[in-house]
């Protein structure tokens, strides 16, 4: 591994190599911060299966699982419920309610199994007074007050949850990269 230095645009996020006084992605000054990241030959990646295209006509879906929310809108916006298996990220402005909705959503969901609701924001107490006020109560239900992505699949590993909701993803961080949560290379697949 090597160490590589970037610098990117605390308002737009734009990357370069080099430090710029104006950011050519916004037009912002004096925004740039430096980060030094480690970076892995290809060959030090790990190997995983690759998956294969599969033609359109030949995708089975007949026993593909929706875990309804009961949450009318939400169930319309996710074309049924949650599919299983699948990725949804809720975006919204801050203070707007995607927490609150999420916490909704874990005592009306259709789930026969366990819930793990990750928050890297709140304490495990916050939740449980956010639950209290919502009147939100399920014995399936697990809060983890956690930031560490490798803590996280730990935890995920050894409960099986069916659903897992993380609150809020840019609170996530990988140890094993010398970022910041939130910051570019932290998001960044490639690093």
């Amino acid at each position: 591994m090597k160490n590589k230095t970037i610098f990117f645009c605390n308002n737009c996020g734009y990357e370069t190599p080099k430090w710029m006084g104006k950011c050519p992605g916004c037009g912002t000054w004096d925004a740039m911060t430096e980060e030094r990241i480690e970076s892995q030959s290809v060959g030090s990646l790990t190997k995983t299966t690759a998956n294969k295209p599969e033609k359109l006509e030949e995708i089975s879906f007949e026993n593909q699982q929706r875990h309804m929310t009961h949450i009318s809108e939400l169930d319309r916006v996710l074309g049924g419920g949650i599919v299983e298996g699948s990725l949804v990220l809720v975006g919204g402005d801050p203070g707007i309610g995607k927490s609150t909705l999420l916490l909704q959503m874990c005592e009306s969901v259709d789930c026969n199994s366990r819930i793990l609701y990750i928050s890297g924001e709140e304490s495990t107490r916050q939740i449980k007074m956010r639950a209290q006020r919502l009147s939100v109560k399920n014995d399936r239900l697990l809060i983890l007050s956690e930031t560490e992505l490798g803590n996280i699949i730990e935890t995920i590993v050894q409960y099986k949850p069916e659903i897992v909701i993380i609150d809020s993803v840019q609170t996530i961080y990988d140890s094993s990269l010398t970022a910041t949560a939130g910051s570019v290379s932290q998001s960044n697949l490639e690093n």
